[in-house]
């Protein structure tokens, strides 16, 4: 009797339903744990970021590395079409406040007004040097020929770089950032950033453009300078040449300023100027599809920096990503696990406080709001980018 009863039990659906119980009970339990695992692994890699390197941004004093010195610069710009933006643009930098400097423009082969507009402006100011390349299809051209016949032209040892579409923000900008040279330092760093338009586009490339900013600056503060940008970048004529130019990667249609910088810069040799009157600004491109064109050029460059700084750049956004999944899903799957929900609340308040501060120096604390959202969705864009890069390895023109 008693073999019959067990017999039907091991045969029964209850039998089962309890194995089954039992089964995705433990299965559950191992899903949750390799969650809070990701969890806390992305929790403390990015408090690092925060608390460590990116604080370091707000922490950073403007006036410890300047002097009184007064170096002889060149400012060097190139044009390919720009005959409306060096109209509008050039007579900001001719004008600077600072009495030993030149200008010297690259006019990178032209079909447009931009030597006539050139030579108007030469009649006016002493100070501007011209070169031009003539358009040829026989051989490999870009920015970098062209930059690098300017800086051959240039006079000066103090090299300062922006582009045509650049406006400074004040007629101080060549005098703030040629003051942090001297005998140690070869870069100096400078923010370049974008106008203030109407629209959510506007916010984003402004945004992209301030987070950019914080990384490379903070980094540098770390001693892991990695990128500059050529909107607001000075270096000596002398590193330039020691460095045999853009040699290295001059087959790259990007790169003359971020892999230059990621070849040259040292824990030492590098300063960043903050100071708002070195701000220069550009016109931010008007619609989705062509910004997204622009990062995908920039993207071209990355993949090419130090194995260092590759896992450094990685390893943020990935985290960023994980630590607002593995919360959510923690969450949707198991509700009592309350007190990661504070874990969420201190990193965020972290990411604000350092945002809104480094906001306010970079003069883009309107973004602070939007940033929680945009934070988050930058990540899959450049994941998204750098996988269409991927699957079709034809670059753009850098023009």
């Amino acid at each position: 009797m008693s073999f019959f009863v067990a017999s039907v039990f091991f045969n029964s659906n209850i039998f089962k339903a309890y194995f089954d119980k039992l089964f995705h009970s433990f299965t559950h339990q191992k899903i949750i744990i390799v969650l809070l695992i990701i969890f806390f692994i992305s929790f403390f890699i990015q408090l690092y970021f925060y608390l460590k390197v990116y604080s370091k941004f707000n922490k950073y004093k403007i006036g410890n590395n300047i002097s009184d010195n007064k170096h002889a610069v060149s400012v060097i710009i190139c044009a390919k079409n720009e005959a409306e933006n060096l109209k509008n643009n050039l007579p900001s930098i001719l004008n600077q406040d600072y009495k030993d400097f030149e200008v010297v423009v690259v006019d990178d082969g032209s079909t447009d007004d931009t030597q006539l507009v050139l030579k108007n402006f030469q009649k006016e100011y002493s100070n501007l040097k011209i070169s031009v390349l003539n358009k040829n299809e026989k051989f490999f051209k870009g920015k970098k020929l062209a930059l690098t016949i300017g800086i051959k032209a240039a006079k000066n040892d103090i090299l300062l770089l922006t582009d045509a579409d650049c406006r400074p923000a004040t007629g101080l900008w060549i005098n703030k950032m040629q003051s942090l040279f001297n005998n140690k330092t070869d870069i100096v760093l400078g923010y370049g950033g974008y106008e203030k338009k109407k629209g959510i586009l506007n916010k984003f490339i402004r945004f992209d453009t301030f987070f950019i900013a914080l990384q490379y600056f903070s980094f540098s503060l770390s001693g892991n300078t990695y990128m500059g940008i050529g909107r607001n970048l000075a270096y000596k004529k002398q590193l330039f040449f020691k460095n045999r130019g853009f040699a290295s990667h001059y087959h790259l249609l990007s790169g003359d300023d971020d892999l230059f910088i990621n070849e040259v810069a040292t824990k030492k040799n590098v300063s960043i100027m903050l100071d708002e009157k070195s701000h220069v600004y550009s016109a931010p491109k008007q619609n989705f599809r062509l910004w997204l064109m622009q990062k995908r050029r920039h993207l071209t460059t990355s993949v090419h920096y130090k194995l260092k700084h590759k896992i450094l750049l990685t390893t943020e956004p990935i985290t960023r990503i994980l630590f607002l999944l593995s919360f959510i899903i923690i969450l949707l799957i198991n509700y009592n696990h309350f007190y990661i929900v504070v874990l969420f609340i201190i990193k965020l308040t972290a990411q604000i406080i350092i945002f809104n501060k480094a906001m306010k120096r970079l003069s883009e604390k309107d973004l602070l709001l939007l940033s929680l959202v945009i934070n988050i969705l930058m990540p899959i864009i450049i994941l998204t980018l750098h996988l269409r890069n991927f699957l079709n390895s034809k670059q753009s023109k850098w023009k």
